[in-house]
């Protein structure tokens, strides 16, 4: 693709350079650039479409990495990322190696801080600021946020903060939600003027002369004030952010690149807190994109027929059967509802959004509140189930302890993307709840095909279940060799014990696939060994438990924190009643996660069959070098 201008940008200062109309031919080769490579590699499109002449003016104005830039969520930094020299890294984007998809400070200077969960930006931005005032460095620091972001309630909590921050700047980047009304050309206007700087060096004289009025002055100058603050009210719908001590611009067309720039360069001739409001188009320039930003918000590597997949569950995958058996209990049960945090379609829930309309909520980027309000639910003899990525459920376990767990109320946890997850990296794998979820005391379930799921989660909403339980399901579709097990209804399966088999691999969900392909390569090694597959991971049933004390060798394989994780519990459980064999426990070591593919990433773990099969061969040869 031919991009000449784009290809001279190795740092934020080339940027500068530029002519206005450069600019203007810079943005239509980014955009193209963004088009043509992420659909080939993959990534989230549509939002960094809508963010390409905002970053562009943010780069000409402010000085990286001496400025910040925090973006909320990460994935619309990818302008940013091509500004600051990493062109060459899309090609390989979210690949094993190659560039993230979200910032990373690891990865560039230009990147302030990791970005992977949403509405954290401006939190992130008041301790930024406050430790450039503490050590007397120059520099803004800007937190650019998504309106999404704006239904979490972490973005309030920092609005509550800013304080007196003179070096803090807030751009909401509106696509979607309108929090404030654009009434036209007056508004543009009365934006521009506001902004300049001679209109507040005019106000604050006039300001001054009005105060020196004999008597009347005071008075004259106070009800100006509180007129003034009425005509905004009124017409930008800005009193909560200028309330919270924010002076308020707004709204912008977040694709005029002249306005922007121009906007901002009189904005940091002032002092903060300063908020700015900017309204883009989601898939700007990408008419696919523009006219479904949803189905566009994220997309695959695919072929030359470009096929989307957003954060959007697949037609067959473990997200829309876990739909269709939710749909199926709340047939038959009025007291079943259920609760996402913005993600209606990744989760699978649009079925039940359709079919059931005032029992479905959709609490935003909330994760607190999603788990608490569902408790407030159960508490009242209603059954919620709050669907939710493993993730985004970690930010809430605050509120699984306390409001969930202390009461034991009824929630049933529908987790998905549990375990590895591929390209988005490090914040967005499904690791920790089978560890913090077993340590609080809640029953959990992990199913390797859709016949398990649907019929644990059947099991687990009847009314004669108490207390808060989960299930929990691997991104993607089942897997055939799996899914020919079917479902036994049992809490465990041996999926193979052969007569004299000395050692056993037991994993659950995804992870019994990389089990079975190991247990095939020990038997081409002359190695017999059982299989077995837990569906119930936590609490072990003693029948369980004693099935394991028959051999010498236990290998546990899970994609969970090795750590505090299930194989430790279990090892814990088999030690307590007296066995004496040995445990090889093969978890996810947290330290290490990057991204790629969810195969490369359990080669590097140890996970994958031929490692499982190597670290159970030396087990067995070290026992026997102990007897």
């Amino acid at each position: 693709m031919d991009t000449p201008l784009l290809d001279r940008i190795a740092e934020p200062e080339d940027v500068k350079k530029l002519s206005k109309l450069q600019v203007i031919q810079l943005c239509g080769e980014i955009r193209r650039f963004l088009v043509d490579s992420v659909l080939h590699t993959g990534g989230h499109l549509a939002s960094n479409l809508g963010t390409v002449e905002l970053t562009v003016a943010l780069h000409r104005v402010l000085d990286s990495p001496r400025d910040k830039l925090v973006f909320d969520v990460g994935h619309q930094c990818y302008t940013h990322k091509l500004l600051t020299g990493r062109k060459a890294g899309f090609a390989h984007l979210r690949q094993l190696d190659g560039i993230s998809g979200f910032p990373n400070p690891r990865e560039s200077v230009h990147d302030a801080f990791i970005a992977g969960h949403g509405n954290t930006a401006l939190s992130l931005a008041i301790g930024m600021a406050w430790a450039k005032k503490l050590k007397g460095e120059p520099g803004w620091v800007v937190a650019i946020i998504g309106d999404g972001a704006f239904t979490g309630g972490m973005v309030y909590e920092g609005m509550n903060n800013i304080a007196a921050l003179d070096n803090l700047m807030v751009i909401l980047n509106d696509n979607k939600m309108s929090i404030s009304k654009n009434v036209g050309a007056i508004a543009r206007y009365l934006t521009q003027l506001r902004a300049d700087p001679e209109y507040f060096r005019v106000n604050r004289h006039l300001s001054d002369a009005i105060s020196e009025v004999p008597l009347i002055g005071p008075p004259l100058r106070a009800f100006l004030s509180q007129a003034k603050a009425m005509v905004r009210r009124a017409m930008y719908h800005s009193t909560m952010f200028e309330d919270m001590g924010f002076q308020y611009f707004g709204p912008l067309d977040g694709h005029n690149e002249e306005a922007l720039e121009r906007t901002l360069r009189n904005l940091c001739a002032r002092t903060g807190p300063l908020f700015l409001h900017v309204v883009t188009t989601k898939g700007k320039g990408y008419p696919p994109a523009e006219e479904n930003p949803g189905e566009y918000h994220g997309v695959s590597a695919s072929s030359p027929g470009y096929v989307p997949d957003p954060e959007v569950s697949a037609p067959a995958s473990f997200s829309t059967a876990f739909g269709k058996a939710l749909c199926e209990a709340a047939a038959a049960d009025p007291k079943i509802c259920a609760i996402t945090a913005a993600m209606k379609y990744g989760t699978g829930l649009q079925f039940f959004g359709k079919a059931f309309p005032s029992r479905f909520f959709d609490v935003g980027m909330a994760e607190q509140h999603e788990i608490t309000f569902a408790a407030g639910l159960a508490s009242q003899g209603m059954t919620p189930v709050a669907a939710i990525y493993s993730t985004f459920l970690q930010r809430a376990y605050d509120q699984i302890i306390h409001d969930v767990g202390l009461l034991q109320v009824k929630v049933v946890f529908a987790i998905d993307r549990a375990g590895l997850v591929p390209a988005d990296g490090e914040t967005h794998q499904g690791i920790y709840d089978p560890a913090f979820l077993s340590q609080v005391g809640i029953p959990t379930y992990s199913p390797s095909n859709y016949a398990e799921l649907r019929y644990w989660l059947l099991r687990l909403l009847r009314p004669d279940r108490t207390g808060p339980q989960a299930i929990r399901y691997p991104r993607g579709g089942e897997v055939k060799a799996l899914a020919a097990y079917g479902c036994t209804g049992r809490d465990y399966d041996f999926l193979q014990d052969p007569a004299g088999a000395k050692a056993v691999l037991v994993s659950y969900g995804s992870e019994v696939e990389d089990v079975l392909a190991a247990a095939s390569l020990l038997a081409e090694r002359k190695i017999v060994c059982s299989v077995c597959k837990l569906v119930k991971i936590y609490p072990f049933t003693e029948e369980f438990l004693h099935d394991l004390m028959r051999f010498d060798v236990v290998l546990f394989a899970e994609e969970c924190v090795e750590r505090g994780g299930i194989g430790q519990q279990l090892t814990a459980c088999l030690c307590q009643l007296g066995w004496q064999g040995a445990m090889v426990c093969c978890g996810v070591d947290n330290t290490r996660l990057t991204h790629a593919t969810v195969p490369e990433l359990k080669a590097i773990m140890g996970l994958d069959g031929e490692h499982l099969a190597q670290t159970l061969q030396q087990a067995l040869q070290e026992k026997e070098e102990r007897l």
